[in-house]
């Protein structure tokens, strides 16, 4: 073909797609209505026809009213936004997908790390993660936000507090026109969000999904959704479990370690306060309560799609289930998926399923779509590596909590879980070893040492569910004036599953890449592949919790111990939703000081359990009648547990300090 003639062709076949383009992008409905063109003649859907490579990128300061660093001025946060030019030329209106985060400049984002970049005049050109690439074609403006005191924000971390909320909140007030923006970080020319029609979507994992919890706890009109990924609803139980230091450091060394250089050398003030008013004795202070965020639920509005990891040993699954359950009360519109992995995001194991579920998500909550996410099942369970299971409503109705109970067995420390209470008199007795962890204890389940007591039952003749979060009622009497103490379940029979405690947390990453949106020379779609990273166990924990036991009287304060006095304190566990197999054992450990997930007491006490006054309440799906039905009489043979020749889950890493560990 002669070069001018290919050159006419591929013209006119680029300006019959921009026509085509430009005239679904006019048919499409303004943000809001009740329909889109058809997917296959399915639910409405968003359709990528606008411009990524020509999508207004900016940058805007926006004034958060609070004045963190003392210097006499109020707070500006930038605020990167990329979103599609045409609707503002067509005269519509487009909603917002926001990311509030400390880690756009010193940690990055996602399993790649990625940094915000910025061109030579300090235009944003790449935003981390695919929300950018994926969204603004379909409509939406994706706002990218540095925290008070981090990149090229003003002010000063302060650990989920006021000033961490009130940046994103008051980008929140800004789209909905009741804030001041300004196109400098220190200029007076103001910016205003013309284009934005005020419904606005938080979404971030780990510290970003946990600044989503916070601003939604505020009750701002404007916010339509939040999906939080490993996130926090309460500070003080990302440092302490019920007074155990869960980390040796507290908010000081985190907010040092996001803030920008030239943070650090205004905010000692807010430093100060961080180390004053969080004392590592696991007292709950002012400051606690600032963070907590689960008292707040009653504020909120946004409807809440909640991912976690049920074996995330950063951001435990506490603060899901306490989050979860007091959206629950109020009556929250909420959804919820559960993994088998760590501190990882959905994106990185079940990829596909996620960016549809996400779009349509989106697309209902923000765009008005009728798509019927609403009415699909509310959750999603991973019930082995990659193979998924619903729900209708999470916990099931049928759940309900029931109350079990260790007893003795034939030698010491391993002993029977039944309905009925021990004779009174009946103990047990343990050594804290700070040296062991659950991956000892529930290795030595069935032999006696010195570290733990168990307690399980026989061969269960049917499957047995557990689904939410449970608690241990422990009466100890300590031969020292501090104890800690762990409570642990464990599933006692041979499985696969995601290697959780491995560098990945259950995912390997691969070399292949897959793209979710469109690209720019500065700004790839494409993202490493991973699969599933699994392992043979013969037991799986399931949940645990842990606490001071000079908690006892009072979560929030602990108290010097009386040796040789009794004790009794709850111990919450971690929410869950397991199933033990027919042919497997449940099992309760009690034991001390859970290596690497807790720090150990002043002392290194002996414990002895009082077993009469010792109980579990755990949720069953079927309540007491599954749990009866299914420790009654004899397993059959073939369903009894073979023994299994492996290391079982690597062993736990030291707990990080930062929410967002190697899977930011």
């Amino acid at each position: 073909m002669p070069i001018r003639a290919r050159y006419i062709r591929l013209t006119y076949r680029s300006l019959v797609v921009a026509a085509v383009a430009a005239l679904t992008a006019v048919l499409l409905p303004p943000a809001g209505a009740q329909g889109a063109a058809p997917r296959d003649s399915g639910p409405p859907e968003s359709r990528p026809v606008y411009s990524y490579e020509n999508a207004v990128r900016e940058s805007v300061w926006v004034d958060t009213g609070l004045d963190g660093d003392g210097n006499g001025k109020s707070d500006r946060v930038a605020v990167d936004i990329v979103r599609p030019g045409e609707p503002a030329r067509q005269g519509r209106k487009i909603p917002v997908i926001m990311d509030a985060s400390p880690y756009y400049s010193c940690c990055g984002r996602g399993n790649e790390s990625q940094l915000k970049t910025y061109d030579a005049d300090g235009r944003p050109v790449q935003f981390p993660l695919y929300y950018d690439n994926y969204f603004v074609p379909r409509g939406y403006a994706f706002v990218a936000v540095d925290l008070a005191g981090t990149n090229r924000s003003d002010g000063c971390v302060d650990v989920g507090g006021r000033f961490d909320v009130q940046s994103a909140k008051a980008v929140v007030d800004w789209l909905n026109g009741r804030a001041r923006g300004y196109t400098t970080r220190t200029g007076g020319e103001r910016a205003t969000a013309d284009w934005s029609d005020g419904r606005t979507g938080m979404i971030g994992k780990s510290y970003d999904g946990t600044v989503a919890n916070g601003v939604a706890a505020t009750g701002v009109d404007g916010l339509r959704t939040i999906v939080p990924i490993g996130a926090i609803s309460s500070w003080y139980d990302y440092y302490f479990a019920q007074g155990a230091p869960l980390y040796d450091s507290g908010p000081d060394w985190l907010s040092g370690y996001v803030e920008s250089p030239e943070a650090r050398g205004r905010c000692a003030a807010v430093q100060r306060r961080l180390v004053d008013q969080a004392p590592r004795t696991g007292d709950w202070t002012k400051l606690w309560g600032e963070r907590d965020y689960v008292k707040s639920a009653d504020k909120v509005k946004a409807s809440v799609f909640a991912v976690h990891g049920m074996q995330d040993l950063n951001v435990r699954t506490k603060h899901l289930g306490q989050w979860w359950d007091a959206l629950a009360d109020r009556g929250v519109e909420r959804k919820i998926w559960l993994s088998q992995t760590g501190h990882v995001d959905p994106f990185d194991y079940r990829r596909a399923e996620w960016v549809d579920t996400l779009h349509r998500w989106f697309d209902h909550y923000l765009l008005g779509y009728d798509n019927g996410i609403d009415r699909e099942p509310m959750a999603d369970i991973e019930r082995h590596p990659d193979q998924w299971s619903t729900d209708q409503v999470w916990p099931p109705r049928t759940t309900h909590r029931t109350t079990v109970r260790p007893g003795p067995g034939g030698e010491p420390g391993v002993g029977t879980l039944a309905p009925k209470p021990a004779r009174p008199g009946t103990t047990e007795t343990f050594t804290d070893d700070p040296a062991q962890s659950e991956t000892e204890w529930a290795a030595d389940l069935d032999r006696t040492t010195g570290a733990k007591a168990g307690f399980r039952t026989a061969p269960l003749t049917r499957d047995l569910r557990l689904a939410g979060s449970s608690t241990v009622t422990v009466t100890a009497t300590p031969t020292t004036s501090t104890a800690h103490l762990s409570a642990v379940l464990v599933d006692i029979g041979p499985d696969t599953i995601r290697d959780y405690g491995s560098s990945g947390e259950g995912i390997t990453t691969l070399t292949d890449r897959t793209c979710w949106g469109a690209s720019t020379t500065g700004d790839s779609s494409c993202f490493k592949e991973t699969r599933a990273r699994t392992v043979a166990v013969d037991r799986t924990v399931l949940s645990r919790g842990w606490a001071d036991l000079g908690t006892y009287a009072s979560a929030g304060h602990g108290r010097p111990l009386v040796p040789g006095r009794a004790y009794t304190i709850t111990i919450d566990l971690a929410a869950t939703d397991h199933v033990v197999p027919a042919g497997h054992r449940l099992a309760l450990i009690v034991a001390g000081t859970d290596r690497d997930l807790i720090d150990p007491p002043d002392s290194t006490p002996t414990l002895t359990l009082d077993l009469a006054r010792t109980s579990a309440k755990l949720p069953f799906v079927g309540g007491a009648g599954a749990f009866v039905r299914a420790t009654a009489g004899s397993a059959p043979a073939t369903a009894t547990p073979r023994a299994v020749h492996s290391e079982g889950v690597t062993s736990p890493r030291p707990a990080r300090r930062i929410p967002g560990g190697s899977h930011s």
